[in-house]
């Protein structure tokens, strides 16, 4: 085989596992078949064509990170809600921040950091249900929380996030 030949397969190759492995992780996220050109576009932040379970995946992903409350708001659209169901809802992005940074880093109650670890995660449309236990970090102690979460998805944006929990549970670790 000349060197020219090898120059062209390869590509061709690597275009071709490129497109499989797309597919496998595409199968396994329930989500339909992309290409290599399509899977790419999908892992940047300002794509718009970020699927609903990738939006939701990058978010929970900046509360492992400690992200700071405005990159954290900036996953919202300007008029969304988000609603610990046991308390009342929040409206706007600039609200939500101002809700985030209540309540960690640092702030009262002392929640020192979040961390979100998704067990499962389903999308119908715009719709994204995530299952997770929440490890929440304080200066004296850590503890999880099963948490059940609703998120809409507009534009590869939150428009509306909802998180269902024990609230007694979540103050009795708390202390």
């Amino acid at each position: 085989m000349s060197h020219s030949e090898s120059e062209t397969r390869v590509p061709m190759i690597t275009n071709s596992r490129r497109k499989f492995l797309c597919g496998v992780a595409a199968a396994g996220a329930g989500l339909a078949w992309m290409d290599a050109e399509s899977a790419t576009k999908t892992h940047s932040r300002s794509s718009p064509m970020q699927s609903p379970i990738e939006v939701v995946r990058r978010f929970c992903a900046a509360w492992s990170n400690d992200a700071s409350t405005v990159e954290l708001a900036a996953f919202f659209t300007d008029v969304a809600v988000y609603h610990n169901m046991p308390m009342d809802p929040i409206s706007g992005k600039e609200a939500i921040a101002k809700n985030f940074a209540s309540f960690i880093r640092p702030g009262a109650p002392g929640i020192e950091s979040i961390k979100f670890r998704i067990i499962n995660i389903a999308a119908n449309g715009p719709i994204v249900m995530t299952e997770r236990v929440d490890a929440f970090k304080t200066p004296s102690k850590s503890f999880e929380l099963q948490v059940m979460g609703i998120f809409e998805i507009s534009e590869s944006k939150i428009s509306a996030w909802r998180d269902y929990f024990d609230l007694s549970q979540f103050t009795s670790r708390m202390g």
